[in-house]
């Protein structure tokens, strides 16, 4: 046989298509070709399976051997085509039996001994085989390392091995021993941990604000000068979030995936980013010319904490505007688009002022009006509009950074805010955060008391139909917090007081 046809898979965006990996075998002058818009790192797998091959005990057949990889127009990168062309040129050559190929897909990249490497995004190859439901359902050959992501995807066999030795072994074996044995991922009956919120003291109001946030998917700012724990809060907020659905959990794995960053002892762990403000804008949103998730995706179902926000560039920080709203991001290239998901929560922290001081009762501030309103004007109208929640972090006072008692842990307010989530899907199948025009209308009507407070506070504060929806949506928060079926006037104050314009502070 000088034909061997083998399948696998690429990565576009979020997708893993199917590849048909084909080897020919022709007389002639000895060579390798590799075709089917192969980028540089597939061309170079020539080397690493001859090397591979012949590091094996294999022979590297001595004719014109060309590999297609089908789809043409479909970009082809990584190496974890290396180990279906090694298999492909020992089938073809007779070293090893074809006639099973085709009940599996392959990947993984080879090293010049023939040892397996890990790739990236095997969950999202896995994905893509549980949905196209081949008759039969075809089993999966992919490096041990990555066994553990791949399994997390039901109901497809998943066969990890060592080396290219052990799965031709697979194939020419006439007992069981021999064979790959399915991988059967241990169950973690362990919770998620992370840091506790009683380790910040004082800043009662300002983790009742994050309380909020956390129950009903709001985004948060805080302002507040340097050492007041801004950081700190931040990074405790994944703590008070609901627990990662399945579905969730498995979304969240697979973004990772593709950048090689999935780790399962983090499974079902909120993912927490926190880019510096030097970060661009491909990197906070994802992009280059083979199209990567950016923090904002690799952020799904988790946190992304901006700290010193006007520090970031002004064009870096629009393009949240469009994330914020959809939760996905879609990259746009002259030859490929990608689509990323980005449901995740913002979580930004600034000074008030370029020095940092203003306000404080130290009097250490000496910016100017014209220097406040330049440092604060780096965040653009449109941005903050968006933001749900917006607060003050003020200074401790000494006594009370030094004898003050540790406040509430994150397991007690956690389960507040998993019972006011529970309350909001049982209601209307999501979070408040998400609701739409027609469902705000719905579930978020204030009684009359409350009504005539936020068209007060509408007309004062000058308020965008957007700014004015989000308010409700914090109320809804706030009330489903306290149990309450209807939202009522101190719902609505709260939430007034979370929504504070920052330029008029």
């Amino acid at each position: 046989m000088s034909l061997a046809v083998l399948t696998s898979r690429a990565l576009a965006g979020m997708q893993a298509p199917e590849v048909m990996v084909e080897v020919h075998l022709a007389n002639g002058l000895p060579s390798f070709t590799i075709v089917g818009l192969p980028e540089t790192e597939v061309k170079e797998a020539r080397d690493r399976v001859r090397a591979a091959l012949q590091n094996a005990g294999f022979e590297f057949p001595t004719r014109r051997i060309t590999v297609n990889l089908a789809p043409a127009d479909l970009p082809k990168e990584s190496g974890r085509f290396d180990l279906p062309i090694a298999l492909g040129i020992l089938a073809a050559s007779g070293q090893m039996p074809a006639d099973t190929l085709a009940q599996y897909e392959f990947a993984g990249e080879l090293s010049l001994s023939g040892e397996l490497r890990p790739i990236r995004g095997a969950l999202a190859m896995t994905f893509a085989m549980q949905r196209a439901q081949t008759t039969p359902a075809r089993a999966f050959i992919l490096p041990r390392a990555n066994a553990d992501e791949a399994a997390l995807v039901g109901n497809v066999a998943i066969l990890p091995a060592d080396s290219l030795l052990q799965v031709v072994a697979h194939f020419a074996a006439h007992d069981a021993d021999a064979r790959l044995v399915a991988h059967v991922p241990q169950a973690d009956a362990t919770q998620p941990v992370y840091p506790d919120l009683a380790d910040v003291k004082g800043q009662a109001q300002v983790k009742r604000a994050l309380e909020v946030a956390a129950a009903g998917a709001h985004s948060v700012l805080m302002v507040g000068p340097p050492g007041t724990g801004k950081s700190m809060l931040a990074a405790r907020f994944a703590g008070i979030l609901p627990p990662m659905t399945d579905t969730e959990a498995l979304e969240s794995a697979a973004v990772q995936s593709l950048t090689n960053g999935f780790s399962a002892s983090r499974w079902r762990m909120r993912p927490y980013r926190a880019p510096h403000h030097t970060a661009s804008g491909v990197a906070l949103v994802g992009g280059g010319g083979t199209p990567r998730p950016g923090e904002i995706s690799l952020a799904h179902h988790g946190v992304l904490f901006l700290d010193e926000l006007p520090e970031f560039q002004r064009s870096v920080l629009e393009v949240l505007r469009e994330p914020l709203e959809s939760g996905r991001i879609t990259i746009s290239r002259a030859a490929r688009q990608a689509d990323f998901p980005a449901r995740f929560q913002l979580i930004a922290a600034m000074n008030p002022c370029p020095c940092g001081y203003l306000g404080h009762a130290s009097g250490k501030c000496r910016c100017t009006p014209d220097q406040v309103a330049r440092y604060q004007g780096k965040i653009s109208g449109p941005l903050l509009d968006r933001i749900d929640l917006q607060i003050q972090v003020g200074a401790l006072p000494h006594e009370e950074l030094l004898d003050g008692t540790p406040g509430e842990s994150s397991a007690d307010i956690a389960q507040r805010v998993a019972r006011a989530a529970l309350l909001q899907h049982a209601r209307q199948g999501k979070r408040n955060n998400l609701l739409s025009g027609n469902e705000i209308e719905t579930h978020c009507r204030p009684d009359a008391a409350g009504e005539q407070l936020l068209r007060t506070a509408m007309s004062k504060l000058n308020w965008s139909a957007r700014a004015y929806h989000r308010v409700l949506k914090v109320a809804r928060t706030i009330a489903d917090l306290a149990q309450a079926s209807r939202i009522e006037q101190p719902h609505v104050a709260e939430a007034i007081q979370y929504r504070r314009a920052m330029r008029d502070q």
